[in-house]
């Protein structure tokens, strides 16, 4: 398909701040992957990013064209959740490769519309789990399944930060707000320690005094999955910054800090307590964005299915579509029985270096999103 000197051209869609922070710094780490274009219905970040990463900036009103141009391999979807579908889907239908940001949408039903325009293009598709790259992550997980820690009972994570309700994320509903944006990394990782998809969810929500949000802006959330296993997680847009989980099983406990989040550097740490005592693991920063850059260019290049493809997105979303009906009528809602057909690999782990990341300040034309 691809010879072996080929780099995959990625076009950024949507150049808010996760695109200039993390995604367009960090693909400069990898060596199968390029820069090649911007969409944003910005004139001051087109000729900006432009001139910064010596690349072509095109209008939304344009994005067919680019699509035609024959310029771009992949597209790098980092728009608000709620506009990702047209986007995926004009790319699919082209026969473009499309690395997606999680959450993959905002309703189940565009989620399977997606499937289903990657099952018939055949262009492929991966969501942006990051996390599913990075080392300790990595080892945790395969631990896990592995079963080192006996037998898993429970889970429970907090994930918050202090959001300005002017940036895109502070007025844009539920689907804008911390539990599709922050509860999809608890969700996650605890779907893919546990192995296995909740049957149960039940959620609580507040909103906070003095703040403008539309949506709940601090939720809890409660899981439960087969084998009488039970998920906990709570999320906020209105505290000071906050990560961790554990992992309780009958032969060992970790403790996760930090877990969810990236930078040059943010390591992820997990301490094991057993009978015997305890052990940290400690792993150096890693660049995450860059990482799963590489990865997914990787599969491109050499035909092979991506890990994160759109079914696990899918059972995510449709976890994130119950919590949201469990606020809305403040009853449990039960999930019908799925089971995945992929599993993080220890082989996904990759290690590159860092990139050096813009500050709020420095990137162009954002509202930033730390109050």
């Amino acid at each position: 398909m691809f010879g072996r000197t080929k780099k995959i051209r990625y076009a950024v869609v949507g150049g808010g701040q996760i695109a200039q922070q993390a995604f367009m710094p960090g693909i400069g780490r990898t060596n199968n992957s390029v820069l090649a274009a911007l969409v944003t219905g910005d004139p001051v970040k087109a000729d900006a990013l432009a001139g910064l990463y010596a690349i072509k900036s095109w209008k939304y009103e344009e994005y067919d064209a680019l699509l035609r141009s024959g310029e771009i391999d992949a597209v790098y979807v980092a728009t608000p959740n709620f506009l990702h579908t047209p986007y995926v889907l004009a790319a699919l239908e082209a026969g473009i490769h499309v690395l997606l940001e999680k959450p993959m949408t905002s309703s189940v039903e565009d989620a399977e519309q997606i499937l289903a325009a990657q099952k018939k293009s055949g262009a492929k598709l991966m969501i942006a789990y990051r996390l599913h790259h990075e080392p300790g992550t990595v080892e945790m997980i395969t631990r896990a399944r592995n079963g080192e820690f006996g037998d898993l009972r429970a889970f429970t994570a907090t994930f918050a930060q202090n959001v300005a309700e002017e940036n895109s994320r502070g007025h844009n509903g539920y689907w804008g707000g911390p539990v599709p944006d922050m509860g999809t990394y608890p969700l996650n990782a605890v779907r893919n320690l546990f192995g296995e998809e909740p049957i149960a969810v039940y959620a609580v929500g507040t909103k906070t005094a003095g703040r403008t949000f539309n949506f709940d802006d601090t939720v809890a959330v409660t899981l439960r999955f087969p084998g009488d296993r039970l998920a906990q997680f709570t999320v906020s847009y209105a505290t000071a910054p906050a990560e961790s989980f554990t992992l309780v099983g009958t032969k060992a406990t970790i403790h996760a800090a930090p877990c969810f989040m990236f930078g040059p550097k943010i390591g992820i740490s997990y301490t094991e307590t057993d009978g015997e005592g305890s052990k940290t693991h400690n792993f150096d920063p890693v660049e995450q964005f860059g990482n799963e850059t590489q990865y997914f260019s990787d599969c491109i290049l050499n035909d092979r299915h991506p890990e994160a493809d759109g079914e696990e997105g899918l059972f995510d979303l449709r976890v994130l579509a119950a919590i949201e009906r469990a606020l809305q009528t403040g009853e449990t809602v039960k999930l019908d029985p799925v089971r995945r057909s992929r599993h993080v690999q220890p082989d996904q782990a990759l290690s590159l270096k860092p990139a050096k990341e813009p500050t709020e300040e420095e990137m162009i034309s954002i509202v930033p999103q730390s109050a």
